[in-house]
């Protein structure tokens, strides 16, 4: 939010059934990155169903500044046109990210084997958010990264003309990074490897290989290993973008702790990597079919009908964690309805995310009347019956927060209110419309 923005507080009461159908806006992650590589495939790449919330926005006006086109249609489709590989321009100005996390630290990797200097800042909850995970193996081949104390925007990665292939072990599972260092590695002589302990989300190489590029995936004694051979000549495609499966979330939740609902969400992502609430959601006995399973795009799809019905409480292993981080204060919300504990474990990622999301949601949801315990890389919920709710909820420029809190009071005993809802429109532009169209009631406030 910037300085001079107002506060967007909202409130939500207690809904009725939810019902209907909602398409939920498309993979910011497969935006993100379509954007991208379509700026650096030869000729056009259409993209439908792009995400056009805040994030992916301000990452198409970054690679403008970079010199790639992209721009929407009169028809709705995005169409970028590429410099290809190595013909990135230096940014005439600072790429100001907003709050994208994702295409800021993508887009530290795509910039570093360039010989210029990249400027990059964004919102207060960007700029408190570490990128050393990015900066420590893009060092390696070749880039320099000056930054604010613990590797803070602002930042400047200094790139370099002589870029040198690596093979680097994450130190922790993150698509993320693993993603930056792949994109640095296109414009990188030679085979870039990256080892990663345990499977994260493989958009990037699924896209590398739809756009032509050589790639080699394999099982090592040290983890999942994902080499790119360099400087390839890749080639716009067309690219349909499923609906994103960390957005369809927030709908598929309601809809098991608001009593009488059924509900259907079509052309939803299924990427194996992507799956884990839904997996957890089903051990704790969610009704939620997948009809219509397909293949768009190399992505698998299918169309959800989720019921409300008994939940009950499950341990969710830490393993999992790579596959659903995004999805754990939702997660936490459906366990509050739940009967008995869910413990979730192995999530540390969540402090270092928009916001610490892991003290945001134990805090939120004992303000809520809910008994919660908070580890250091644990939260433990215990569920059954509904919150107490009339609380007022902190986002902390958090888009997953002030969903999952607008959630919880769609079944809660009194109205939760969000201090401000300005940055779910990063991640989820026409939340509030989706909700409300499915029975929510979802409204602004007069504070």
């Amino acid at each position: 939010m910037t300085a001079s923005a107002a506060p967007q507080p909202l409130v939500s009461r207690t809904a009725t059934a939810l019902k209907g159908t909602a398409r939920v806006p498309g993979d910011k992650s497969i935006s993100h990155r379509s954007l991208m590589l379509g700026a650096l495939a030869v000729g056009e790449t259409e993209i439908h169903g792009l995400l056009e919330g805040e994030d992916v926005l301000r990452t198409a006006a970054a690679m403008r500044q970079l010199g790639g086109e992209a721009e929407r249609g009169a028809d709705g489709v995005w169409r970028a046109r590429g410099r290809g590989i190595g013909g990135l321009r230096e940014a005439p100005e600072v790429l100001d990210l907003g709050n994208a996390g994702t295409g800021t630290r993508l887009l530290m990797g795509l910039v570093a084997p360039y010989d210029f200097v990249t400027f990059f800042t964004g919102d207060a909850s960007l700029r408190s958010r570490p990128m050393a995970r990015v900066s420590e193996p893009l060092s390696r081949m070749g880039a320099r990264i000056v930054s604010r104390a613990g590797g803070r925007p602002p930042l400047a990665v200094i790139g370099t003309g002589e870029p040198m292939p690596i093979t680097y072990k994450l130190p922790v599972a993150s698509a993320q990074v693993k993603s930056a260092i792949l994109l640095a590695g296109l414009n990188t002589p030679g085979i870039t490897t990256v080892i990663e302990p345990e499977p994260t989300r493989d958009h990037t190489e699924l896209m590398l290989k739809g756009f032509g590029a050589t790639l080699k995936v394999e099982q090592t004694t040290e983890g999942r290993a994902v080499s790119l051979t360099g400087q390839p000549e890749i080639f716009g495609r067309k690219i349909v973008v499923p609906g994103d499966p960390s957005s369809a979330a927030f709908p598929l939740a309601a809809a098991l702790i608001v009593p009488g609902s059924d509900i259907r969400l079509p052309n939803i992502g299924l990427n194996p990597h992507r799956i884990g609430l839904i997996e957890t959601l089903l051990e704790m006995g969610a009704d939620i079919a997948i009809e219509n399973r397909r293949e768009e795009a190399g992505e698998p799809v299918g169309d959800l009908r989720v019921r409300h019905g008994a939940l009950k409480g499950v341990t969710v292993p830490a393993e999992r964690a790579p596959s659903m981080i995004d999805e754990y204060p939702i997660l936490s919300v459906v366990a509050a309805f739940a009967e008995g504990e869910t413990k979730m474990e192995g999530l540390a990622e969540l402090r270092v995310k928009e916001s610490d999301r892991l003290s945001a949601m134990a805090q939120g949801l004992a303000a809520c009347g809910v008994k919660v315990v908070e580890g250091q890389d644990s939260l433990t919920v215990t569920g059954g019956k509904a919150p107490a709710g009339g609380v007022r909820i902190a986002v902390k420029l958090d888009h997953r927060i002030g969903m999952s809190f607008l959630v919880l009071g769609m079944a809660a005993k009194k109205p939760v209110e969000i201090d401000d809802a300005e940055a779910i429109g990063t991640s989820f532009p026409g939340f509030v419309d989706l909700m409300n169209g499915l029975g929510g009631m979802v409204t602004k406030t007069n504070r």
